[in-house]
């Protein structure tokens, strides 16, 4: 694995004597193949590490995210059955996962049906808000992994969150669509939710090996500036193989340079004041 550029040295977070409320992150991109997913496992598994509490909320029909915990979300109350059912509380459609410290409400593609269902609902944008509400206390973080498009559920999804992590990949095709994004979240605020604010972009998929990385690296920090993670994601074959064990890449191969890098984004994020 590539070794991460700068110093990107931060202190362990201070435990926690309580939990809750939680902040609330959507993990957002349009464009699919980021490192959207992993960024969303991985980082609240080493979150979890540090005695935070985690819930993950898989928001993409695809159910990526649950599979990558190793859930099959094919007989189980999922975020949809949560977002057609109003009576349906939010804690009976949490699982347990067995990493300590990570909870997952999951999807299927039952959810790609969800911005038919809901396109004349009155209030139809803040349903997600409502539904993570309910168990807003019981957390130090929710994460929600938004699938790639700018649709209803993304919106949802922005509506709900105090802030943005924008997983990026070092590729000048990836940067084309950070703007419209920016400008989805500008639109957000103004409307629907004026407290969301970007806590970051994350380069991945780096290789200090190649000049295309750099550059587009080097062009995020120019237009992004503080904003842009210090700590970087490279490329490695453990990612995939810790997906297809359905476990974080800090269980898969703990001792890693793969798992270390996302424990320093773990500790970034908290040093960034992004979560407790």
């Amino acid at each position: 694995m590539a070794k991460q550029p700068s110093d990107t040295r931060f202190a362990v977070p201070a435990t926690l004597k309580t939990h809750g409320p939680a902040r609330i992150i959507a993990m957002c991109n349009q464009k699919g193949g980021v490192g959207k997913t992993t960024t969303t496992i991985n980082m609240a598994a080493a979150l979890a590490e540090y005695g935070r509490k985690v819930l993950l909320v898989d928001f993409d029909p695809q159910g990526a995210l649950s599979a990558g915990l190793g859930i099959i979300a094919s007989d189980v109350p999922t975020i949809y059955d949560l977002m057609i059912n109003k009576d349906l509380p939010t804690r009976d459609a949490i699982i347990t996962t067995r990493f300590e410290g990570l909870d997952l409400l999951p999807a299927n593609i039952d959810l790609s049906a969800a911005e038919l269902r809901l396109v004349s609902e009155m209030g139809r944008e803040k349903i997600l808000k409502g539904i993570l509400k309910q168990v807003s206390d019981d957390y130090d973080l929710i994460l929600v992994d938004c699938q790639p498009s700018l649709g209803l559920l993304t919106v949802n999804a922005l509506t709900a969150a105090h802030g943005v992590i924008i997983p990026l990949n070092c590729e000048f095709f990836a940067l084309r669509g950070v703007a419209l994004l920016v400008e989805t979240i500008d639109k957000v605020r103004e409307h629907l939710n004026e407290a969301i604010q970007l806590d970051g972009i994350l380069a991945t998929m780096y290789d200090p090996r190649t000049l295309h990385s750099r550059e587009v690296l080097e062009r995020l920090h120019e237009v992004f500036g503080e904003k842009v993670f210090r700590s970087v994601i490279g490329r490695t074959v453990k990612f995939p193989d810790a997906t297809v064990a359905g476990e974080p890449i800090t269980t898969f191969a703990p001792t890693s340079d793969a798992a270390e890098s996302y424990r320093t984004v773990a500790r970034e994020l908290v040093a960034r004041g992004n979560c407790a």
